[in-house]
Parts: structure tokens; sequence; C-alpha cells
């Protein structure tokens, strides 16, 4: 075994005797296109230092995808400076630093001696994690999230760590999780949604929500997890002092026993490497096993949306998800998960019952809608949510107000940036009403801000609407219609579902 991959000048990857079972069950992952990054490269990059960082992340990508139940016992040797070097120029320059105050900018100034110093550390086992600053940012709803702020050494070794381990779990990730991997992006979970929503039997959508998901993540279960397919004790030891790290809060060092930090770079992979042992492989067999009708599922992060076309299949899904997520010392939400009646035929069979129209749900901000084509035939429709547009409202007349005595242009620049950004996502068919709508609300509040400026400015309605037409463009579509762009991305069923109507799931092959 060992000899294959010295053949192959690769990286030292030891396989556990205990690990060589015959029949192996291989999950059904769908056809998607290479990862960008390091990650999904098949050719090797070169570096500053005239090296290759990837050509090691080849060989246990490809151990990983050939071999299911390999645990990688020699992984750490693949944090090297080069990768360093690589991770900390991936960073987010503006980034605001953590309790040790030191900048991007800052680190760099001495950045090989830095990197060199790191990389000793990590390998002598002298590294010790800094507890992560405690930030809160404001919710849609008024409440506040907790973000966990990471210093610059523990962000570039995070994620170095990460890369080398998207290499092993991107091959056992299923098809419909999309929640912050590779070559994977929100308006892909939207697409395989809808595509599995207009061209499957969905008659029921299952709308689950993990109560506080982040700081409910057992760290002893997340270890046992992780521990299937990583058997280095050096990166082992490496992911445990992040988590025992503790957060800073005013002075005061906190440590739980349980959650990741919402903002550090592992917490991501770490909670989708949590919630497909404990969500995504039972789903899997739920679906090929229990699922007599068409069956979705669509996961991106802790965001959950299942489709169902028998009422009855839907409601045992939900007891039966309930307790699979108490097993895992998670709760799902009473109030936000909800069992909707919803499809091609919703409208009707409401109608006949005399209980209204169809009930809407919301996904990675827009309200999905039963709604009528022209020619009369169903359509879903996707709105931009109405609590997550005044909200983005709000801050822009809290940056006019910033800018209140700035020029025109300047004024222009900055709104033109925003709205252009806002519309990047939210420009999806069936949306322009709402595009239109948002683009009036900013045009109001920049005439109301010119107003107040002086006590003799009169400044015309006429006059505003020629200098918005100016610095913001005209709402148009910028996103293809979802089935199209997923089945192109898409192409094939998934060949191992058993059922007939459940080989379309989001996200199957």
């Amino acid at each position: 075994m060992m000899n294959d991959l010295q053949k192959s000048d690769c990286c030292e990857v030891a396989m556990s005797a205990a690990n060589e079972i015959d029949g192996s069950i291989e999950e059904s992952q769908e056809r998607r296109r290479q990862a960008k990054g390091n990650t999904g490269e098949v050719h090797t990059r070169r570096t500053q230092s005239r090296g290759s960082v990837s050509q090691g992340l080849d060989c246990v990508r490809e151990r990983a995808k050939a071999k299911k139940k390999e645990r990688f016992t020699a992984l750490l040797h693949l944090i090297d400076p080069d990768r360093l070097r690589v991770s900390y120029f991936a960073l987010k320059r503006d980034a605001a630093p953590g309790v040790d105050g030191v900048t991007w900018e800052q680190y760099g100034q001495s950045l090989e001696k830095n990197l060199v110093d790191l990389h000793g550390r990590i390998h002598r086992g002298a590294y010790r994690a800094t507890a992560s600053k405690r930030q809160y940012i404001p919710k849609s709803d008024g409440r506040k999230r907790p973000l966990g702020i990471a210093a610059i050494e523990d962000k570039i070794a995070q994620r170095a760590v990460v890369e080398v381990l998207n290499a092993i779990y991107e091959q056992d990730f299923l098809g419909f999780s999309y929640g912050f991997r590779p070559g994977r992006s929100q308006h892909d979970a939207l697409d395989a949604l809808a595509a599995g929503i207009t061209q499957t039997k969905v008659n029921w959508i299952v709308d689950a929500d993990i109560q506080c998901f982040f700081d409910s993540v057992s760290h002893e279960w997340l270890m046992r997890f992780v521990e299937h397919r990583v058997g280095d004790p050096r990166l082992l030891r490496l992911i445990a002092k992040w988590l025992k790290a503790g957060v800073m809060e005013e002075g005061t060092l906190t440590i739980n026993e349980r959650g990741t930090p919402q903002g550090a770079v592992a917490s991501p992979l770490l909670a989708n490497i949590y919630l497909h042992y404990v969500f995504d492989l039972w789903a899997e067999r739920w679906r090929k096993r229990c699922a007599r009708g068409s069956m979705i599922v669509v996961r991106y992060a802790d965001d959950i949306v299942c489709g169902f076309e028998h009422e009855v299949e839907a409601r045992r899904f939900m007891a039966q998800l309930k307790e699979r997520l108490e097993q895992f010392d998670l709760t799902m939400h009473e109030q936000k998960t909800r069992l909707l009646q919803f499809g091609r035929f919703a409208a009707q069979k409401r109608a006949k019952r005399d209980v209204g129209k169809p009930e809407t749900f919301n996904f990675l901000g827009f309200t999905h809608i039963c709604g009528r084509a022209r020619s009369g035939a169903f359509q879903l429709k996707r709105k931009t949510r109405s609590d997550r547009m005044r909200a983005k409202l709000k801050d822009i007349k809290e940056g006019l107000r910033r800018k209140m005595h700035e020029s025109f242009a300047v004024q222009g620049q900055w709104l033109q940036r925003v709205y252009r950004g806002y519309c990047a996502y939210h420009a999806v068919p069936t949306n322009l009403t709402q595009l239109r709508v948002f683009r009036y609300h900013i045009v109001v509040c920049w005439w109301r801000l010119l107003r107040r400026r002086s006590q003799k400015d009169r400044t015309k309605w006429a006059t505003m609407i020629r200098v918005a037409d100016r610095w913001l463009p005209t709402p148009r579509v910028l996103h293809p219609w979802p089935d199209s762009r997923f089945l192109v991305k898409h192409p094939r069923w998934e060949p191992s579902a058993r059922i007939a109507p459940a080989r379309f799931c989001a996200g199957g092959e």
C-alpha cells in the first residue's frame, strides 16, 4: 500500500488495518464541478519557494476517494511554511484583529520569520491557541448574533488545516450539503431546492431549524466524528486546542465544553463534519429505506429544507429527526420548525378545504411562494425577505447619515457599490419587483438626506430621479432560471436510489 504512494512521490499516508474492511458503503455524491482553489486542483501550483503546496493534497484526495473507510494517520507534515503562506494571503486584509490586536498588515511586516516560527511551534507541539474575541452583530429580528474573532496566527493555522481536511471530507460529503464548501454557493442550494420542488412530486415541505446549533455542538461527539477519518494524533490535538481555547468578552475568559465560535475559520468545516454524521447520512438512509414517495433534501449549514410527496412520511420524518438530533445533544427549534403544504397542487387542495392560500417559507434570504406563471401553470416564486430588506435599508440610511456632507459623487459611488452588491445576490427571476421597490426606497432616503443638509435646499423629485439614474442602474435579472442552471451543473440523476420517484434529490447525481 505504501509502495504505491512512494512510486507516485506523494505524501506519506498511513492506513490502519482495522479499516481494510471490504464491502464499505460508499455514499452517493453528485457529479459537480471541481472545487476552486488548492482543494480542487489537479495540477500542482508553484509557490515563492519554488515548491508545490498541492501535490501532497492530490495524494490525500485520491486515497480518500478510493478508500472511504481509511483513517489518515500522517497529515501534519502537509502543514508547511508554503501552505501557511498561502493561508495568510487568503485571509481578509481588513478583518478585525483578535485579542492580541495584531492586524494582517502588522503580521506581514516580518512574514517569513513569523511563518517559520509558527510552523516550528505547530510541529513541536508548542503552539497554543488564543481565545477568540467576542463580538456581536445585529440580526434582522432585532437580536444579536455572537461572533468569535480569532487571532491572526490562529486564522492562518486553521485555514491550512481546513485545506488539508477538505481534501478528505469533500470526497465524503453528500450532494445535498451546500454550506461553506469549495465550489458551492448559496445559489447552488437555492437552485437545487427550486428544481426539486418544480420537477418532482413535492406536496409537503419540512422547514427544519436547529436551535443555537453552533453553540450546542458537543466537543466529544465532534472529535469522535473527526477520528473516523483522521488518525493523526498531532492534528487531533490541534483541533482540540481550538475548541478549548475559549472566548474573551470584556476581559473575562470563558471556557465552554460545547459549541464552536461563529466566525472562526475552522468552524464551518467542523459544523459540516458534525452534521454529515448526525443528519446527512441518516437522511440519505431514511430516504432509501423509509420513503415510498418522492423526497428531496437540501442543507446549507444548519438550514435544512426537505420536500415530501406524502404527508404521513413528512410527519414521521419530523418526529424521527427530533429524536435523532437529541441523541447528539442538538435540539430542534419548535417554533421555527414547520410542516406546510407546498407545491404544484397546494393551492387547489387548500382551496377545496377553504383554508386560504398556501403558506410560504424562508430559505437563504428568499421567501418561497406558490405562484402562477402567465400561462397559468405552477411557478415557484422567490422574493427577498421583507425583514432582510428593511434591515438593509436601515443600514443604508445610517451610512448616508455619516456621508451627509459629502458631495453627490461620493454619495453616489458609495450607494452604487452597495446597490450592485445587493443585486448581485437578489437579482433572481420573479424578484424584479422587489428590486425596484428596494431601489425606490434608496432614492427616497437619499432625497430626504439631501433636503436636510440645508434649510434652503429645494431639490425637486424630478431632479432626484435624474441623479439616481446616473448612479443607480435600472434593476434587471442577473441569474438564470434555477432549474436550467441546476440541470446544466448536474445533468444526471442519482443512480443509487432504490425508488424511482425518489431518484431526484436536490443535489443528487
